[in-house]
């Protein structure tokens, strides 16, 4: 993982926080100092954050588990969707329909019936007339602006990361009502003490919601490089099934069976001695 240069993150204008009047009180140890009425945001102490929550994200896509994105603000659709889709991870950044986690399964209802919705679009079905064909098209496009970032998921996400936590507070409640893992971009406005991992930093600016996404992202990435590279070695330092099974089974084969002189294939009795001409089993006597 690459370490966190300051210098970008302060050209991003990671930096940038609230005026001093919309401040929340507990973002004080994260804000470095104020100037011309707005507050500066510590940038080390983001840096630090910042590794700590990419350290955690990597881990959790290692495990094979999901990390859900949502960012529904206008400057962070397009640039959260694309980081979520590169990494294959579930994404929310139009609407956050309430109960999407809280009540995942009748998410999951309205995604079956997009996807067959899908299905009779794609089918050449001459029973669904013209007027028909243009009211389903209608409902999938607007399903599929909800629900296309989500459609992957079949349980849910073990963490979800957050843009501006004020604005997605029903997200973060519902994750808090779950027990999932938060990570969240904090501006000065905002609580830092809702979130698990919260990294201290502009949430209004697109640059700076590109670069905190974009090392997380990478991370995920990372993450699931390593998952992969585990799984294709685990058969290679694994010893091939049977193969102590099988060298046992000749060793008691070469031992049990032998070819007397006359070439008959003759088994050894537990008890006895076996004649080698006749293939007769001779007692032996208590005088011998």
């Amino acid at each position: 993982m690459q370490p966190v240069n300051v210098q970008d993150l302060m050209t991003a204008g990671v930096h940038f926080g609230h005026l001093r009047k919309k401040w929340n009180p507990k973002m004080k140890p994260y804000i470095f100092m104020e100037r011309k009425g707005i507050h500066i945001i510590d940038l080390n102490k983001t840096a630090d954050k910042l590794k700590e929550a990419a350290a955690a994200m990597k881990s959790i896509a290692k495990s094979g588990r999901k990390v859900m994105f949502v960012a529904t603000k206008k400057q962070a659709k397009e640039v959260v969707s694309e980081m979520a889709r590169a990494v294959n991870m579930p994404y929310v950044t139009e609407r956050w329909l309430g109960g999407m986690m809280t009540n995942f399964s009748t998410i999951r209802k309205s995604v079956k019936k997009m996807q067959s919705i899908e299905k009779m679009l794609s089918e050449s079905n001459e029973a669904i007339t013209k007027k028909e064909r243009l009211v389903l098209t209608r409902e999938k496009n607007k399903m599929e602006k909800v629900l296309n970032g989500v459609a992957m998921l079949n349980r849910l996400p073990a963490a979800i990361f957050i843009v501006d936590v004020e604005h997605e507070h029903i997200a973060v409640t519902e994750a808090k009502k779950l027990n999932i893992t938060t990570f969240a971009m904090v501006d000065t406005n905002a609580d830092p003490n809702d979130i698990d991992f919260p990294i201290p930093a502009n949430d209004d600016a697109t640059k700076s919601i590109e670069i905190i996404t974009r090392y997380l992202s990478a991370a995920v990435a990372e993450g699931l490089e390593e998952r992969k590279r585990d799984k294709d070695a685990a058969p290679a330092d694994e010893p091939a099934e049977g193969t102590e099974e099988a060298s046992e089974s000749e060793a008691e084969t070469a031992e049990g069976i032998k070819r007397s002189k006359s070439g008959r294939r003759v088994m050894r009795p537990r008890g006895g001695v076996m004649h080698e001409r006749t293939g007769r089993e001779t007692k032996e006597t208590a005088s011998e």
